[in-house]
């Protein structure tokens, strides 16, 4: 992602002129306005919970990441969401049913969801009521019958209320569900999803989604994948999505508010739809002119774009912007500025590295922000050649250099959207690069690409492939870029 100077989120993040990735920042001097939200306390529950464990195996209350121990959980699989959510868009509340399909890894007589949203009035499993215990954020469901591995089940959760403003341990900054004026929308890097519904909430359980949104005419929903239908209704219609492909939990979102679409295409047909503010629909911002050679661009780089469709969904006073799967957030003001299409660019290639090949633990953030970074410098040597390129290269070696940002290699939990990830990550790529040369370099990347498409990757991962296309190790080439508190010399 990119974040405005502000904040620092996995949006994306202008560290200098030469943007970084992550949640893109806007510069300080943009529009602030009120942000009507509401943080809560842990949230209740109305129906009875369990009081102690049933004796028996119970999945792990974590996915076992090395900075979030407590983000996910183990025992199961989840392979599709349901989220039917009727919105009041008067109190801020929603009356919400998730529907979970998953499939069980082990024997399971009790299992964890992540959840610290609404309150819940029912739980069941396969059908039949389940017993249920709520200490955010931890959801702890106890079916009826106990699951074996390798059995497929559906839990069923009905809950209503406010959803809760999510407090981050990687950045300081508002996630989840927000209201912003007249406009609803979900941003969630690194673990904003629970805040509105309950979910596997760590990228190594990745699931598709089919999004039921009712909103109060002439409100417009928005989500991931492609609109699928659209049901009128009394003074409300509801909005039907579906993501078909796999999808981490926190590039997951819903946006809500009165938009003009603006729909094109890319190569092969692939359908752009950019949900605009009616102030900027006519002309649509220069920034996304560019975007289906953009996608042509990065095709011919690192093999055919990921997924079902792309664009942007703009959102005033958003602090940033964030590459939510197949439709990426960004703020009014940013996507207007002089940088924004190096920003488009950067949020574009996440859809390969961070949304389709997505890190299998937050420490390695790198590979999502770096490589982002990395296209926005392909990107500009594509327009404007070599100089291009080595002008966004120092530009980031000079800001790195002075700024004392740590090796992004090893990013502090507490910031793990720090301008290192960005810059310093990108410049790992650039000595990875000038080492090998082009035609081997290009070639991890696509290799690196097809090797994890859809799935997780680790340093350790990218190294296996880069090695391997290589004929050589390049760790002693990478290691220094990644872990070293001194900077190395810029190749």
């Amino acid at each position: 992602m990119r974040r405005s100077a502000a904040a620092a989120l996995a949006v994306v993040v202008v560290v200098s002129a030469c943007s970084a990735d992550g949640p893109e920042t806007i510069p300080t001097s943009a529009p602030v306005t009120t942000i009507r939200e509401t943080t809560t306390t842990e949230p209740t529950t109305t129906a009875t919970p369990t009081t102690a464990l049933p004796p028996g195996p119970a999945g792990a209350a974590g996915a076992g990441d090395s900075y979030y121990p407590e983000l996910g959980n183990g025992g199961y699989d989840v392979q599709h969401y349901t989220l039917d959510i009727a919105v009041d868009v008067t109190s801020g509340t929603i009356d919400a049913t998730a529907t979970i399909d998953a499939l069980a890894t082990e024997d399971l007589a009790a299992f964890n969801l992540d959840y610290r949203g609404p309150d819940i009035t029912t739980v069941s499993v396969n059908g039949t009521p389940a017993a249920f215990d709520l200490a955010a954020p931890e959801l702890t469901i106890v079916p009826s019958r106990r699951l074996d591995a390798g059995q497929s089940f559906t839990v069923i959760v009905d809950y209503s209320g406010t959803p809760e403003i999510v407090d981050s341990p990687a950045i300081s900054f508002p996630l989840g569900w927000r209201a912003v004026n007249d406009y609803i929308f979900v941003v969630s890097e690194p673990n904003g999803a629970q805040g509105w519904y309950p979910v596997n909430d760590h990228p190594i359980d990745k699931a598709t989604y089919t999004f039921r949104i009712t909103v109060p005419d002439p409100l417009q929903a928005a989500a991931n994948g492609l609109l699928t239908e659209t049901i009128p209704g009394d003074g409300a219609t509801t909005y039907v999505w579906e993501a078909r492909d796999p999808t981490a939990s926190y590039l997951v979102t819903v946006v809500i508010g009165i938009f003009e679409v603006v729909s094109g295409d890319g190569p092969r047909k692939l359908p752009i739809r950019n949900y605009l503010p009616p102030d900027l629909a006519d002309p649509p911002p220069v920034a996304l002119e560019r975007v289906p050679q953009m996608i042509e661009f990065f095709e011919s780089v690192l093999g055919p774009y990921p997924f079902e469709a792309w664009g942007v969904v703009v959102v005033p006073f958003f602090e940033a912007a964030l590459e939510t799967q197949t439709l990426a957030i960004f703020n009014d003001f940013l996507i207007q500025t002089e940088f924004a299409e190096s920003v488009v660019a950067h949020e574009l290639i996440h859809q390969w590295f961070g949304n389709s090949v997505s890190p299998a633990d937050w420490s390695e953030i790198w590979l999502n922000e770096g490589f982002a970074t990395y296209g926005e410098w392909l990107w500009a040597e594509h327009l404007e050649g070599a100089a291009g390129y080595d002008r966004l290269v120092a530009e980031s070696y000079a800001t790195v250099s002075t700024s004392g940002f740590p090796p992004p290699g090893s990013p502090p939990p507490s910031d793990l959207f720090n301008g290192g990830v960005y810059l310093r990550g990108a410049l790992v790529l650039h000595a990875l690069r000038t080492e090998v040369g082009d035609d081997i370099f290009f070639e991890i990347l696509r290799s690196y690409y097809e090797s994890h498409a859809n799935s997780v990757a680790t340093t350790t991962d990218f190294l296996d492939v880069a090695s391997r296309v290589a004929g050589r190790n390049v760790g002693e080439i990478i290691d220094p870029w990644l872990f070293d508190t001194t900077l190395p010399s810029l190749p």
